[in-house]
């Protein structure tokens, strides 16, 4: 029996954990110039660099909150999207209006 709920507490776990690793991805960001760090902080969410798009997880603040943050740390972008959403043009203008 003890078994049993050792092995149902262990996929308990696995299962509420799976969304939070889904997601450490859910923002993308592409800067218009070329940055050279491999990382990037905004606040208290860690952005890593790769082949010119910053990625981070889902982070506490509202995604044209973020998108704002992170045009302050790389300048302008090409680009941003948040959980597979692409921003439109008019989010992306005023997210925009923002950068450095």
């Amino acid at each position: 029996m003890k078994i049993v709920a050792g092995i149902a507490a262990a996929l308990v776990t696995l299962t509420s954990a799976a969304p939070a690793l889904a997601q450490a991805n859910y923002y993308s960001a592409t800067p218009k110039a070329a940055f050279a760090k491999s990382s990037v902080v905004t606040r208290s969410t860690m952005w890593k660099c790769v082949d010119g798009t910053c990625t981070a997880a889902r982070a506490g603040e509202r995604d044209a909150v973020l998108c704002e943050l992170v045009v302050q740390r790389v300048g302008a972008l090409a680009s941003f999207s948040a959980g597979g959403t692409a921003f439109g043009d008019e989010a992306l203008a005023k997210c925009n209006a923002r950068a450095r």
